[in-house]
């Protein structure tokens, strides 16, 4: 009788899923959704586009810390394909979630450069038109609620975005905040009304200018639908920055994002802290940054994703960087018990608007 009550819960949330056109809605108040992202293993043989996760690695997660997620958050790398990632896209929802497209226009994963192929003048033009028209069809086509972001943590200098890669103070934020909008009008123009748009930025501005605020970079209120953070402890073993405790970041980077887009739903999209930084001890920031998030004392955040990954530094082994939850037996622990013992602030499905 149970194994029949849940296949029927399970189907049902599936069909709800694949509802025309549908578009997922915050969680009620008072409770969060809970994310996933699932990277790789930080080894040499790691697959660092950000996107190799099945559903296998969904279901050891969700039994590990002994709850259910919302969302699967992955990259869509135009240097492997111009296309709707409609074959992954399906398989999210057909394990009942939502998936969470980060739309990256960009020639390769590494970082602190600029782009050639996919540069934010070339978006501007009109260049990838034609893809982007085509990728909105496909959304349309899949029905089902996406969550969608381009242009990721906007205000740090690692993304080829941002604006000291793109004609420098005067000229960088506006610049993006073009491309951003060019994007949204025409998926917009198509119909893909099943996109939920998240404008998401990093909580600190580097460089620390006044230019490169992540205000400067704000589409403005009618180009998203919600507004996200990233907000990280130490991320390498050798980190010696960033040690700050989760509710030192928010501190500064909640009050300002709130003010920038009143009432607009909030996620911290990534969050998390390298298992064997020697400044930082992991399970305490993690359950302390839990307990916070699980407090209420930021009330216009509806939802929350651990960042887990591991990859290379250097040739040393020893200086992986790991943030992966299941790498650390106390770690899981403190999510499973965070988890257990803030059951009714969970959200574990996605409420639809259809």
């Amino acid at each position: 009788m149970l194994v029949k009550i849940f296949l029927a819960a399970f189907f049902s949330s599936v069909l709800l899923l694949r509802a025309e056109s549908a578009r997922i809605l915050p969680p009620p108040t008072g409770k969060l959704y809970h994310g996933f992202y699932w990277g790789g293993v930080g080894t040499d043989t790691h697959d660092p586009t950000e996107h190799d996760v099945n559903p296998a690695d969904v279901v050891r997660y969700e039994q590990a810390v002994g709850a259910k997620t919302v969302w699967v958050y992955f990259s869509d790398n135009w240097f492997e394909s111009r296309k709707f990632p409609a074959e992954r896209c399906g398989w999210i929802r057909d394990v009942g979630k939502v998936p969470y497209v980060r739309l990256m226009l960009r020639s390769d994963v590494d970082q602190e450069h600029s782009e050639k192929k996919f540069s934010v003048a070339k978006i501007i033009a009109g260049e990838f038109d034609p893809d982007l028209r085509a990728w909105a069809r496909d959304a349309k086509t899949f029905g089902s609620p996406i969550l969608i972001e381009w242009g990721t943590e906007p205000n740090g200098n690692w993304f080829s975005w941002n604006g000291k890669w793109n004609g420098g103070p005067a000229e960088g934020p506006k610049r993006y905040v073009a491309a951003y909008r060019h994007i949204v009008d025409l998926m917009r123009a198509e119909s893909a009304g099943n996109l939920t748009w998240v404008w998401h930025v990093n909580w600190y501005d580097e460089p620390e200018r006044k230019w490169n605020a992540f205000e400067n970079y704000f589409p403005g209120a009618n180009y998203c639908d919600w507004v996200a953070l990233s907000a990280y402890g130490p991320t390498t073993p050798l980190t010696r920055d960033g040690a700050e405790s989760f509710a030192f970041k928010m501190r500064d980077a909640y009050p300002r994002l709130t003010k920038l887009a009143p009432g607009k739903p909030v996620i911290v999209a990534e969050f998390g802290c390298d298992l064997n930084n020697r400044r930082v001890d992991v399970v305490k920031w993690t359950r302390n940054a839990l307990d916070d998030l699980f407090s209420n004392r930021w009330p216009a955040i509806v939802g929350f994703c651990w960042w887990n990954e591991g990859w290379q530094n250097d040739d040393y082994k020893k200086h992986d960087t790991d943030m992966i939850v299941l790498h650390n037996a106390e770690l899981t622990r403190v999510f499973r018990d965070e988890f257990a013992q803030h059951r009714d602030r969970i959200q574990e499905t996605a409420l639809i608007q259809r």
